[in-house]
């Protein structure tokens, strides 16, 4: 039997992994690793991997010159945002942004901060505020 376009091909949609673009990848490893404490998975001469929450970071070397666009902005979810904003800028990131407030819902407050990577790319903490 033929599936109708608007049956599910995938029963749950589960992310599994993500990839940034990195000019150096020594550079970007020490970011992710020594910065922002991200938990390092393994390295090959291209490819640099991080764990986050389950779900892998891709670092990597452009193969190809139209490939050295910037990644999509990844918003990684924090408890206290202030916390983690302290700490990272005491680490030597540098914020885009002060933490803010995006959008007030009937449950919770979305607030926000945006910084950069060491090769360029957009990051985001965020925190859902109840």
């Amino acid at each position: 039997m033929i599936a109708s376009m608007t049956d599910p091909v995938v029963d749950r949609w589960s992310l599994g992994q993500v990839t940034l673009p990195a000019r150096d990848l020594d550079r970007a490893v020490a970011f992710y690793r020594d910065m922002l404490a991200m938990p390092f998975l393994f390295q090959t001469p291209n490819l640099a991997f991080f764990d986050c929450d389950g779900v892998r970071l891709l670092l990597g070397l452009p193969e190809r010159p139209e490939d050295t666009h910037p990644g999509s902005i990844l918003y990684f979810r924090v408890g206290d945002l202030r916390v983690a904003y302290d700490d990272l800028r005491s680490r030597g990131v540098a914020f885009i942004d002060e933490p803010h407030l995006i959008a007030k819902m009937p449950d919770h407050e979305l607030w926000m901060t945006f910084f950069t990577d060491s090769e360029g790319n957009t990051l985001s903490l965020m925190s859902e505020v109840r």
